[in-house]
């Protein structure tokens, strides 16, 4: 029975003592966890303002607030005794051990991370990289997911996408159409640029601020190469660049504008015997 007593005073004095450390400590947690979130609330409006993507304004606010929710619980277990120096070195030991694992798959969440901020392209973009070429159906963390033109899913890593060429074809809002017809030697130059004008002037859809242009390129081995650059809303462009191929054909026909296609002059030598 002695001992008992002994245990039960050595308990009461013990929490006699740590009492007002638990009792510090629990309100520590409590006010650290509820001042967190005014600097949480302070960048969200800051990326608010600066119109950041709204998936990466979620992630920067999460990642901020898991820091700040570690450093108050590491304060509180500090003010209870316990030595957090080697918790610490435990946590950095375990984040560079998950850091190699993952390293690809970090690399990949850099790269989302400099997309969504940066922002080369959007989600509705047409662009070409790595090889592929898509519309953006989504962009996420760690993957961009591009839809071709013929309805298939390309996953590209957010890595290398971010760190390579990346060509945005709807990042502006117009863009120039670069064609090329070819009329024989014997046709009239000045006739062929005329119609090719009045085509181009009746396409409401071609744009006349960049003039378009209509030049002689080159002289070719079997034709005279005639260049047409217009210019015309993004969304419009392959509906003109369809139609001009089509009307440039017809009208050139009915005008007596020949296409010609390449041939070559062969010229047999004959050779008599000589004669004896």
């Amino acid at each position: 029975m002695p001992e008992i007593t002994q245990y039960l005073e050595l308990i009461k004095t013990q929490v006699f003592e740590f009492s007002p450390k638990i009792i510090y400590a629990i309100l520590s947690l409590v006010v650290g966890l509820w001042l967190i979130r005014w600097p949480k609330m302070l960048l969200r409006r800051a990326l608010n303002k600066s119109k950041v993507d709204g998936s990466l304004q979620g992630f920067m606010v999460s990642l901020v607030g898991m820091l700040l929710k570690l450093i108050v619980y590491i304060g509180v277990i500090s003010m209870l005794g316990v030595q957090t120096s080697s918790f610490v070195a435990i946590m950095g030991a375990a984040g560079l051990a998950v850091g190699l694992a993952l390293q690809g798959s970090l690399a990949n969440f850099a790269g989302g991370v400099l997309i969504l901020f940066f922002k080369p392209f959007r989600t509705g973009d047409f662009i070409e990289a790595q090889g592929f070429s898509g519309t953006v159906n989504d962009i996420q963390v760690f993957n961009t997911i591009l839809k071709t033109p013929d309805n298939k899913v390309i996953i590209i890593p957010n890595g290398p996408l971010s760190n390579g060429c990346v060509m945005n074809y709807s990042m502006e809002k117009t863009r120039r159409i670069d064609l090329t017809y070819g009329i024989g030697y014997g046709d009239d130059i000045k006739k062929a640029k005329e119609v090719l004008k009045r085509i181009i002037d009746y396409d409401k859809r071609i744009l006349t601020d960049p003039e378009p242009l209509v030049a002689v390129s080159e002289l070719g081995d079997s034709s005279v190469n005639i260049v047409v650059r217009v210019w015309t809303e993004k969304e419009n462009y392959w509906k003109v660049y369809f139609d001009m191929q089509e009307n440039v054909k017809l009208i050139f026909d009915k005008a007596g504008i020949s296409f010609p296609f390449p041939q070559q002059d062969v010229h047999i030598i004959s050779q008599n015997p000589p004669t004896t």
